[in-house]
């Protein structure tokens, strides 16, 4: 493969370069981590940057929807909008549905949208492992917002935080009280709660889950990377398309005060240092299933499986072992 054709084409904003791109980026093949690694460092020197904005939710509650609805508002301001949709694979068979482009079926045919779907694999936190190097690859094509939808599994999926600039919630109506609001986890980690939803008959039960939510925040530690009045809960409906202007401001107002104030440049850097070290875990990790401990590991596999020793005590014994 030709990375600098490649690199090239990329930063012409050429489509189905960018689509082989993502696909290399995710390859666990060794030559293609080797041409990934060197896509990414030269498309790095290019400087683009653009707003990156994780989306999660719990199932059902309209992510897809309101990812169509939001991305087809911002084509319509002349803005390049690039999804990337993580699909749940299966514990059992490993495979995905990859269907999120299917139920985006107009913003899919919109020139100034790209929707990219990846499979989670084995990956915890609600993300591909290699999704952070899709938004970068999105980035130098020049799309000016890029939104990372998270499978929707629960409170723990927080890792999308770490690759995006600003964290979106989607909630649904009647889906939780005060005391709800003010769980660790994903809730402290969004800067915008959207109560999903809120037309037709649930749009009463839409306006208390968002005061009830409004009320849990102001419960919450405020955060230094938030101005007065952050994080808000706001209600939207994907369905009627409405709420989604004020959304939208509501988000540029705080990323402008967070770029004025400097937060946004350290949260980019804390993130740099957060993915290095999540680098080398996983470089580990795959070194220690090729290597010649890979023997030793099925070895204490069975003792531990036959009660002969102790979990800690054989995990111990690996580590000594490579040391």
């Amino acid at each position: 493969m030709d990375i600098a054709d490649l690199r090239d084409r990329i930063l012409k904003q050429d489509r189905r370069a960018l689509a082989r791109a993502i696909t290399l980026v995710e390859s666990a093949r060794p030559d293609h981590r080797e041409q990934a690694t060197a896509l990414l460092d030269t498309l790095s020197k290019a400087g683009k940057q653009a707003l990156r904005i994780g989306l999660s939710g719990t199932p059902g509650v309209g992510k897809s929807t309101f990812i169509e609805s939001f991305g087809m508002m911002l084509t319509a301001q002349g803005l390049r909008v690039a999804v990337l949709a993580v699909d749940p694979s299966s514990a059992r068979s490993g495979g995905s549905i990859l269907g999120d482009k299917t139920r985006m079926e107009r913003l899919s045919r919109d020139p100034n949208a790209f929707i990219r779907p990846s499979p989670s694999q084995t990956h915890l936190g609600g993300v591909a492992r290699r999704s952070r190097e899709a938004v970068a690859l999105c980035e130098a094509a020049g799309f000016d917002v890029v939104l990372i939808e998270t499978v929707g599994v629960g409170q723990s999926e927080t890792v999308v935080a770490e690759m995006a600039d600003l964290f979106l919630l989607l909630l649904a109506p009647a889906g939780g009280d005060e005391l709800q609001g003010v769980k660790r986890g994903i809730m402290e980690m969004a800067d915008v709660i959207l109560v999903n939803k809120a037309d037709g008959d649930l749009k009463s039960a839409a306006m208390r889950t968002c005061a009830d939510y409004a009320g849990a925040l102001r419960l919450l530690r405020k955060r230094p990377q938030d101005p007065q009045g952050f994080p808000k809960a706001m209600t939207v409906s994907a369905l009627e398309e409405s709420g989604l202007v004020t959304a939208w401001d509501e988000i540029t107002s705080l990323i402008k005060w967070r770029r004025a104030e400097g937060h946004w440049a350290a949260r980019r850097a804390a993130q740099a240092q957060f993915w290095f070290h999540e680098e080398v875990r996983q470089g580990l990790l795959a070194r220690l299933q090729q290597s010649d401990a890979q023997k030793h590991l099925a070895d204490l596999d069975t003792k531990v499986a036959a009660g002969e020793v102790t979990p800690g005590q054989a995990a111990k014994e690996v580590l000594d072992h490579l040391s």
